[in-house]
């Protein structure tokens, strides 16, 4: 899929050390966000026959023209369901926001999860107001609100379940 210029691509090995400058440089993230992300990343580069997750990547270019990761999503199925995709992960460097990328990204994962008999998308975040942009990001895309539990990550740091149904 393409879009902006930009083909949405598979992350390759080669990837890893731009992707985690990118996670790393997302200030919404805490380290243990960046931990679970990057543990995805080698769960994925580590094992090929695994079925869990599914990375794309946007190139962009850093400052010195050297191509970089603009921005990344990780989705996968969840077990034991008919149809059912979890975005585990969706983000866009600072540098490379407003751009249209995660709405290609987006577009890109829908398709894909699509293809493999994806009815729903679940996406799950936070509700603290570091991450308003990202529940703007998933209500502009048709995302519906259907779950939201208090105090699920900590004292004040409500989760938020979005679903987009696909079929």
């Amino acid at each position: 899929m393409a879009g902006l210029g930009r083909p949405v691509r598979a992350l390759r090995r080669e990837d890893r050390p731009a992707l985690a400058a990118l996670v790393a440089a997302v200030e919404n993230f805490n380290a243990a966000e960046r931990e679970c992300a990057m543990e995805l990343v080698d769960i994925y580069l580590g094992d090929e026959a695994q079925r869990d997750y599914r990375f794309a990547v946007v190139d962009g270019a850093a400052g010195d023209g050297a191509a970089t990761v603009a921005a990344y999503a990780c989705w996968g199925p969840v077990p034991l369901t008919r149809g059912t995709f979890d975005l585990y992960w969706i983000a866009a460097h600072p540098a490379a926001r407003r751009r249209g990328l995660g709405r290609l990204l987006m577009e890109h994962v829908q398709g894909r999860a699509r293809l493999e008999g994806g009815r729903i998308l679940v996406a799950e975040t936070s509700a603290k107001e570091s991450y308003r942009g990202t529940i703007a990001f998933y209500q502009r895309l048709g995302f519906q609100e259907v779950s939201h539990i208090r105090d699920f990550y900590d004292v004040g740091d409500d989760r938020l379940i979005f679903i987009r149904r696909l079929t």
